[in-house]
């Protein structure tokens, strides 16, 4: 579903920020784009024998979505710290749900067995050509909404979506800086990308964040290719800001973001001197999908 640009009334000097609200898909996240769009290019064998997912929540909620709209049965495995909001809404969407432990590897490994015994085709999370080219759509959203957009700040998990959104825009608008916003305590997308190589972080230390979305232990390959040569720099944002973030956000209804939805917003506010002195800047809310009690924190 497409989301259009809202004026934001958060602000630094000069600057403008908008903002991308994926909060307002269907499913609460931005994930839907690319698993509809993988499973829509599956052929019909394919689709008869299923799909598999391995995900924390919302691409677990756009995989069963989209499968249950395109009449495919759908297996999800997720981890057991996963927010029960998430597990809950993957299974009432028709997924099967397998539970494993914290790790984004040990779900990852336990897909690519089922798959191997069953005959599921796999819908990764991020490493996948269909998964960016879906998520890229709104990157072009972004260009029809706001032409004369300067900067765009991205939630930077295994990649998929500043993937997508960073090469859909440099290949329209080269001038345009795409900037990665991540975690502190998870920031293997920033390391790799200062190391030149991917840089994979441990299950122990990339779970300390509140943003549970973006856990991933490391980018996946396809997906660093695009950061390498479409993305302009990748910042981070300690916990206190992501969580002053989340309340700015909250004031609005229609802007409510989860933890991982508010790291762009978080980077915008309070990393200034990190990113390019441009007037017009759009941020991307790629999830709204938060735990009642943390929301109800979070509001005044």
């Amino acid at each position: 579903m497409r989301t259009s640009l809202l004026e934001s009334n958060i602000h630094g000097d000069d600057r403008k920020l908008y903002l991308k609200p994926e909060n307002l898909q269907p499913i609460g996240a931005f994930k839907l784009r690319g698993a509809y769009n993988k499973i829509a290019s599956l052929t019909d064998e394919e689709r008869r024998h299923g799909v598999i997912s391995y995900s924390s929540g919302n691409h677990a909620q756009g995989v069963a979505y989209a499968a249950r709209a395109l009449g495919v049965k759908s297996i999800i495995v997720m981890p057991n710290n996963a927010p029960t909001i998430k597990r809950e809404a993957t299974a009432s969407l028709g997924a099967e749900i397998v539970l494993v432990g914290p790790g984004s590897d040990e779900r990852k490994t336990k897909a690519e067995e089922l798959a191997a015994q069953y005959g599921y085709l796999i819908v990764p999370p991020y490493n996948d050509e269909k998964i960016i080219a879906g998520q890229g759509t709104m990157g072009l959203e972004i260009l029809e909404d706001l032409p004369k957009v300067e900067t765009v700040l991205v939630p930077v998990g295994g990649g998929g979506m500043i993937s997508g959104i960073a090469a859909a825009i440099k290949l329209s608008k080269p001038s345009v800086k795409v900037i990665g916003v991540e975690p502190a305590l998870a920031a293997d997308a920033q390391a790799s990308l200062r190391a030149g190589k991917i840089v994979q972080f441990a299950a122990e230390e990339v779970t300390r964040t509140l943003a549970d979305g973006l856990r991933t232990q490391s980018i996946g390959p396809i997906n660093f290719e695009h950061i390498l040569k479409y993305v302009d720099d990748i910042v981070t944002v300690s916990e206190d800001e992501i969580r002053e973030a989340m309340r700015r956000l909250a004031q609005d209804p229609k802007t409510v973001a989860e933890p991982s939805g508010s790291v762009a917003v978080a980077g915008f506010l309070f990393h200034r001197d990190q990113l390019p002195k441009t007037k017009w800047n759009v941020a991307v809310i790629s999830g709204g999908n938060i735990e009642p009690q943390m929301l109800a924190e979070m509001r005044p």
